[in-house]
């Protein structure tokens, strides 16, 4: 069997109680960073086995881990914050386990996008979620394609190329159309900033940005 478990976003308070019974249970592990994850399995006294699963092995070792599960082995995958599969490892694994009938579940918790786009303001009734934007091939056709959603837009981004994706964001929706920015969520610095594009870049003009960063935007 295969448990997919969020992991809170930075608070070690925001984790489900089924969550760290899942956790005690499992034969093994698996996690993008065995160093990020020990420290929330030491803060509560959780010792399992720990195998990297990442985007750069999860090709190679997919029909591995199957095969282990077929032979009874009971799996749990994390990832460093937030819910497997959202921008994140999960997918290859979860399509191998359902075609090998091995039972998949995932339990409810993390996903820094809800909590970023419930304060942003912004409606909630109707969004599509881009993850991260193609950093070169594909940027600016999606740019074009997204200028004309009319649902609110939700994107992840790193602090580095924050104010490249709001410049080409500007150019592409106009100034004026209106954003929140929300980074370090559930952490001592969390930042909520609401404005428009215009307004966004100058805020995080003046300041060095850090922590993981989601950006919501008003649809046409």
């Amino acid at each position: 069997m295969l448990y997919l478990v969020p992991t809170p976003l930075g608070n070690l308070k925001d984790i489900t109680l089924r969550s760290l019974e899942i956790l005690q249970s499992v034969d093994v592990i698996l996690c993008e960073d065995t160093r990020t994850s020990n420290k929330l399995l030491q803060h509560y006294q959780i010792q399992k086995p720990l195998s990297p699963y990442h985007q750069h092995n999860e090709h190679q070792i997919t029909t591995h881990l199957v095969a282990q599960m077929q032979a009874g082995k009971v799996f749990a995958l994390i990832t460093d914050a937030g819910t497997p599969g959202i921008s994140d490892p999960a997918f290859l694994l979860v399509r191998e386990c359902i075609k090998q009938s091995i039972k998949v579940e995932c339990l409810p918790g993390a996903t820094a996008f809800i909590p970023a786009l419930i304060n942003s303001g912004i409606p909630t009734n109707r969004f599509v979620f881009e993850g991260f934007l193609p950093i070169k091939k594909g940027r600016q056709t999606l740019l074009k394609q997204l200028a004309e959603e009319e649902r609110t837009i939700i994107l992840y981004e790193s602090p580095m190329r924050l104010l490249k994706t709001i410049d080409d964001l500007i150019i592409h929706f106009g100034a004026n159309r209106k954003c929140a920015v929300s980074r370090e969520l559930t952490k001592l610095f969390e930042e909520n900033y609401r404005g428009t594009l215009e307004e966004v870049k100058k805020h995080f003009s003046a300041k060095v940005v850090k922590g993981e960063i989601v950006i919501v935007i008003e649809g046409k």
